[in-house]
Order: structure tokens, then C-alpha cells, then sequence
């Protein structure tokens, strides 16, 4: 993988978790033979690894990323809540 490749991807992309999430499932894409629909979406692939034509995908805007809003979790209080009968109290 071409390091100033990623660096221009991760202008694109500022999250790394994303971008490596991004890039393994391309490549994966890439790599598979389902048909010939897999075709790199970049003109010159010339001497480029899979990860590197992922990443001039990425670079050129022709892959698009969404990052689902995170919701808060709320724990339930412990009030009113009973004990499982196998639960005896320590003394």
C-alpha cells in the first residue's frame, strides 16, 4: 500500500477506523471474480495493488461512505427491579 496514497485518502475519509473498513471491503470487491462486475472504477491501474486502486477510488470521489448517527444506550435502574429466586442475600 502507497503511503501518500493513504495520506490523500485520509483527507477524504478522516476517520482511519473508516477508511480501513472502507479499503477492506473494496478489496474484497476487487479481489472476487463475480462476473467482471468488480471492475476497478480508476482508468489507470497500471503496477497497482488492489489497496491501491481502492485508494485512488477513494481519492477521486468514486466511492461514497455513510456513517450512522450513534444513539445513547440507557441502562434501566435497579429500583423495582426483583432478584432471580436462586439469589439469596449474604450475611
Amino acid at each position: 500500500m502507497n503511503a501518500t496514497l493513504v495520506t490523500k485518502a485520509l483527507r477524504k475519509v478522516p476517520d482511519p477506523h473508516v477508511l480501513v473498513n472502507l479499503l477492506s471491503q473494496r478489496v474484497r470487491q476487487l479481489n472476487s471474480n463475480d462476473g467482471g462486475r468488480n471492475q476497478p472504477l480508476v482508468a489507470d491501474i497500471a503496477r497497482l495493488s488492489a489497496a491501491d486502486i481502492a485508494l485512488c477510488e477513494i481519492i477521486e470521489g468514486k466511492l461514497n461512505y455513510e456513517v450512522a448517527e450513534s444513539v445513547a444506550l440507557v441502562r434501566p435502574s435497579a429500583k423495582n427491579r426483583k432478584r432471580p429466586q436462586h439469589w439469596t442475600p449474604i450475611t
